[in-house]
């Protein structure tokens, strides 16, 4: 379970950190802080897992596993799902959606991935891992309306798969698996998923993120099994996986697109486990063959990095301490490059 940082409709920030049995969620004062409010704790029992999604309509879309013990040694699993409509507000009720083992709960048991992300007029897709190793999906439209679980195929998927959106709705999924890389994507905002070519990559489990780079270019990252470098593939014919080269990171790649000093620049955060600190990077967006130089930040120990663009529209920074309190730096607009304000804990 990932940090993440969310701009609301009205230009607050909130920063949610699901955890076993529920999210702690912090939110600002007011656009561009610097105060917060929290940690506000959405109770969820049973919460195994959770992804968070945001559509353009500013609703926050939360789906978790949730697991419940039976008398006889059994544990149900289901997909749970909870909307919140306004930016620091309570959550709707959590809801099940079931998961495409209905009446297997052995099968059901071993659905231990799920990702959420919002397309064309709010319509929310949420994808699990399967019992069979390949991916299942469940949409629900602009009206609310649940379709049924939907089996994707794929074999061998493991940890982390990503999920990104155009700002028109297109959809694509990248899940790492094993000595591979499985895609399905839109045509179209709204269209129907399709698979993709298997890519030759060899991604590390729990690796992958992307971004909306271009009018309708969708980037995929993700660390190589081997050398836990980062790579960066937009999908077209022809296309190659590109390094970004720089010191080695862990997890996920945290990643926005952003004006950076006055350039479109890709921003991106990743913790070093050489050092225990978080760094930073930024490159003119699209062109990854420049290469990417890290700068180090924060304390040593601060972990699960999330980025997000403030209500001036500067980088913020995010990630956890130690003991679970929410830290953070904001973009220095009056210094060239990516520069940051101190950290401060909230």
């Amino acid at each position: 379970m990932v940090l993440r940082l969310l701009r609301g409709k009205d230009g607050r920030l909130s920063a949610y950190a699901p955890a076993a049995g529920g999210i702690a969620r912090w939110t600002e004062t007011r656009p561009g802080g610097p105060k917060w409010t929290g940690p506000v704790w959405l109770d969820v029992p049973g919460l195994t897992v959770c992804s968070i999604g945001q559509g353009s309509d500013g609703y926050v879309h939360l789906v978790g596993l949730r697991e419940r013990r039976a008398p006889d040694e059994r544990v149900d699993v289901d997909v749970v799902h909870a909307t919140q409509y306004q930016t620091g507000r309570p959550t709707t009720v959590w809801h099940s959606l079931g998961t495409p083992h209905p009446n297997d709960w052995h099968k059901a048991s071993r659905v231990n991935v799920v990702t959420t992300v919002v397309g064309k007029e709010g319509a929310v897709h949420v994808v699990v891992r399967n019992a069979g190793g390949g991916i299942s999906a469940r949409r629900q439209d602009a009206k609310g309306k649940w379709s049924g679980w939907v089996d994707f195929k794929g074999s061998n998927v493991t940890e982390g798969i990503s999920a990104i959106a155009t700002a028109e709705g297109r959809v694509e999924f990248f899940a790492p698996a094993t000595g591979a890389a499985l895609r399905w994507y839109m045509n179209e905002p709204g269209g129907g998923l399709k698979r993709g070519d298997n890519l030759d990559v060899d991604p590390l489990p729990g690796s992958a993120s992307g971004v909306q780079t271009g009018p309708d270019s969708l980037t995929h990252y993700w660390r190589d099994a081997g050398s836990n470098e980062i790579f960066a593939l937009r999908p077209a014919e022809g296309a190659e996986p590109v390094s970004l080269g720089g010191a080695a990171g862990e997890g996920p790649a945290a990643v926005i697109q952003a004006p950076v000093y006055g350039y479109d620049c890709t921003v991106l955060a990743q913790r070093e486990p050489s050092t225990g600190r978080l760094a930073v990077a930024a490159y003119p967006t699209e062109n990854e063959a420049a290469g990417v130089w890290w700068t180090p930040t924060g304390d040593p120990g601060l972990t699960e990095p999330a980025l997000a663009l403030d209500g001036y529209g500067r980088v913020v920074l995010a990630a956890l301490a130690p003991d679970r309190t929410l830290r953070v730096a904001r973009q220095k607009t009056t210094e060239p490059g990516l520069a940051l304000d101190a950290w401060t804990a909230v």
